[in-house]
């Protein structure tokens, strides 16, 4: 699960790039606007060559999987 969560945090790292560069303010300063842009990431860089993947939503665990005509089943 650690390289899971390191995946994670540098696509995160990447879109808190993209939101800056087209932030409408120099800086890209955090505020309302920011928050409410929507964050974008590659399935490609979602699953790192995997095909499931666990995700902890509210202390649930749900199960996202690529199925064999390459569509994306999440499931509890």
């Amino acid at each position: 699960m650690v390289a899971w969560s390191h995946l994670l945090k540098v696509a995160e790292m990447k879109n808190l790039d993209k939101q800056k560069a087209l932030s409408p303010r120099a800086g890209g300063a955090s505020q309302l606007g920011d928050v409410l842009t929507m964050r974008s990431i590659t399935s490609d860089e979602l699953f790192a060559g995997r095909r499931e993947l666990a995700i902890e939503h509210n202390g649930e665990e749900y199960r996202l999987r690529i199925t064999s005509k390459g569509k994306l089943i999440l499931t509890k």
